[in-house]
């Protein structure tokens, strides 16, 4: 069982109060979220056709739960992992302008993730996505974004604050932005989550560019699907977390694929074959609109704001009774 339970740990809130910090900071944020970046809440699918191409193959190896309706009778139905290729695809049904994007409340399963303090087989999160010009797919424009999306958390610090002083996580007041090659040659004798987090604890918070391609070590940092993010303009936003002596990454995101990176990457990744699939088939035809997007984990917030050490004291989910047990006799309480 890996499962990390900090000495002396105190959850200042109840469950029931709990409850009432996560719906406010879940409401606040995506208020906050939508106004600053320009983006309409839209309703969204929690299963897509496995024959669309639009479900989120994460690092390529993960399978999805699948299912059959007989009202639709020779497809399969994939529960999604996130709605990366999804949102894109909304955002030209809809007609979305440039400066114009969405935001969703994606639900999804990711059945083999190894469960432990931050990772559940439910995932919660803000999945947005923004329609931006061809000449603005530049690492200004990503790190522009970036730092807007920090703005939003750390102002979100101050809202938990005034509502519950005595649990709020005070947070570093900057971002810091470093690619995967230049912390590979800082720490070229540790781990990628070793880099992590020795960067995120010296920072405070960081912005890790550049997340799919490989070093010079000969393998890349971590895992990306290669047809929604451009691996050299994508990244994710780690945070410093005390309780658990780790980084803790609160969105991946970045400017999507366009039809010469896709057609890279596919390559690659040894992935051609999906360049025949309805969605690939558009992007790479160039009849989607370019954009910028990623997820925000909503318990992975609610766990940096309110100091708490496990995902499941902030989402309801499905734990190993010895896990619970274990979280029991540490003050840790698993919803």
């Amino acid at each position: 069982m890996n499962l990390i339970t900090p000495e002396y740990y105190d959850p200042k809130l109840s469950v029931r109060d709990t409850q009432k910090a996560i719906k406010y900071i879940r409401d606040t944020f995506q208020k906050e979220l939508g106004k600053e970046m320009n983006l309409e809440r839209i309703s969204a699918p929690l299963f897509v056709e496995q024959s669309s191409g639009l479900n989120d193959n994460l690092n390529g190896v993960e399978h999805p739960v699948q299912f059959h309706i007989p009202g639709i009778p020779g497809e399969t139905m994939e529960v999604v992992h996130s709605l990366a290729k999804w949102k894109r695809m909304a955002l030209k049904q809809y007609d979305f302008q440039p400066g114009e994007g969405l935001y969703t409340n994606m639900n999804a399963i990711r059945r083999e993730e190894e469960l432990d303090n931050l990772h559940s087989c439910y995932v919660d999160q803000w999945d947005w996505e923004k329609v931006i010009k061809r000449e603005e797919r530049t690492e200004e424009t990503l790190k522009e974004t970036v730092k807007t999306i920090f703005k939003i958390i750390k102002h979100m610090e101050h809202e938990v604050w005034y509502q519950y002083p005595q649990a709020v996580n005070h947070l570093p007041d900057k971002i810091a932005f470093i690619t995967t090659q230049e912390l590979e040659d800082r720490y070229p004798d540790r781990t990628p989550k070793e880099r992590e987090n020795q960067i995120a604890k010296e920072y405070g918070c960081v912005f890790l560019m550049k997340i799919g391609e490989k070093l010079k070590g000969g393998e890349p940092h971590d895992g990306r699907a290669p047809d929604y993010d451009d691996w050299q303009l994508n990244g994710d936003i780690l945070f410093w977390f005390e309780p658990l002596n780790c980084a803790l990454e609160i969105s991946s995101m970045g400017i999507r694929v366009d039809e010469i990176s896709l057609a890279k990457q596919l390559k690659i990744a040894g992935c051609e074959d999906r360049s025949q699939l309805p969605y690939h088939r558009m992007l790479l035809n160039g009849e989607l609109p370019c954009t910028i997007g990623g997820g925000i984990g909503q318990s992975r917030l609610c766990m940096l704001l309110l100091n708490r050490v496990h995902v499941g004291e902030v989402q309801a989910s499905l734990w190993p009774e010895e896990m619970r047990e274990e979280c029991r006799k540490h003050k840790i309480i698993l919803l």
